[in-house]
């Protein structure tokens, strides 16, 4: 089994992390206005051409970055907590009712509700026990979002993992649920 080679290194100033695995070409990401530009290379690609494309590319990742201070997730990472405290008041209570209405809908009955002011993910849910996790972050973004993902994790209690069959319930009972979640992004 082929495994990813990790490297930090600074190319004109800026911060790139590259992970050399078994790709066939380079491909740029940026997920963050602050952080790292991340690099996807094959083992073989020698550095002045991961370089080489990061200068040729310099344009783009500065429109990228940009985009990404834009979202109200980059404006979340400088929040007080005053702020964090009023989206978690927010979202805490917009949910109850979202979940009692889906759950009808859907047929399913939720566990206990919790609430987070996380970075990485909008929700979660534990199927076993029918716990579900909410990003207080929600409070954000229109009132749609919340929905999509109070549906997205209550039919994770019928299907755990995103397949095919996951996305049908999706389809099934929110068929714009692509567009809502694209304005996650």
């Amino acid at each position: 089994m082929a495994r990813t080679i990790n490297t930090d290194v600074i190319i004109d100033g800026q911060q790139v992390r590259i992970s050399r695995k078994n790709v066939s070409g380079i491909t740029l990401r940026i997920k963050s206005p602050d952080g790292p530009l991340l690099v996807s290379a094959p083992y073989y690609a020698p550095d002045f051409m991961i370089a080489a494309l990061i200068r040729e590319k310099r344009l783009w990742i500065a429109q990228q970055r940009a985009e990404l201070a834009k979202r109200p997730m980059a404006r979340a990472s400088d929040a007080s907590k005053k702020e964090a405290a009023e989206w978690m008041k927010v979202v805490k209570e917009a949910t109850p009712p979202l979940i009692a209405k889906w759950e009808r809908i859907i047929g399913v009955k939720a566990g206990k509700l919790a609430y987070r002011n996380m970075t990485s993910r909008w929700g979660s849910c534990q199927p076993k026990t029918g716990r579900i996790c909410i990003n207080t972050r929600l409070a954000l973004y229109p009132p749609e979002c919340l929905e999509y993902i109070v549906v997205h994790e209550l039919c994770h209690l019928i299907v755990s993992g995103h397949g095919p069959r996951f996305k049908a319930l999706l389809d099934a009972y929110l068929p714009d649920w692509r567009e809502r979640s694209a304005k996650l992004k």
